[in-house]
């Protein structure tokens, strides 16, 4: 069971064309055992974070801009009936998307914009596998032409690219397993 971000557009066109997209993702994610890791925001990840409850997913953590519930709810007018707990970073969305990434075993990318971009960068440059699902729109149907701008990129780097829910979750659950196959003993 792995810890697995779900980044996308909060607002924007991508939200419309990537809402059934980023709900098939949270549930993809709740099949598969995992925990849902989201900025806690409106838009693609609060409709996987929605969507991985509604399929049983068993964790789903929220991490906040806010440094309270209520500044959470009242300034930044962010959801919080999709988790089972939320940090509140106090960090702003900067900081929120440090934070985010790096607490996160991997990041998936449905549609996007800036803010997603912002997070998708982060995590190339710490070396945190990224997946992006093609065909929802925004920064994730560009990720070939980035990628080419970021060129070269680490060794390490691992970016997958799916143009479906379950093959993208596949994907980076094999990927993780066999970066982390040494450590799997570790937790049992």
């Amino acid at each position: 069971m792995y810890q697995i971000c779900v980044s996308g557009a909060a607002k924007g066109e991508t939200v419309e064309e990537g809402r059934k997209l980023a709900m098939e993702l949270g549930e993809a994610i709740a099949k598969a055992g995992h925990h849902l890791i989201t900025g806690a925001t409106v838009g693609l990840p609060n409709y996987a974070a929605e969507a991985y409850k509604k399929a049983g997913g068993k964790m789903s953590i929220g991490i906040s801009p806010a440094d309270s519930k209520i500044e959470h709810v009242m300034k930044y007018r962010l959801p919080t009936k999709a988790y089972d707990a939320i940090v509140y970073s106090g960090l702003h969305y900067v900081g929120r998307d440090v934070l985010l990434i790096n607490t996160s075993d991997a990041v998936l990318s449905v549609g996007g914009r800036l803010g997603t971009l912002h997070e998708a960068i982060i995590a190339i440059e710490t070396e945190k596998p990224i997946g992006f699902f093609i065909g929802s729109g925004g920064v994730s149907d560009y990720v070939d032409e980035l990628i080419e701008l970021g060129r070269p990129l680490r060794e390490d780097t691992y970016i997958a690219v799916n143009e479906s829910a379950e093959g993208l979750v596949r994907d980076m659950t094999k990927h993780l397993d066999d970066i982390n196959a040494k450590y799997k003993n570790l937790f049992h």
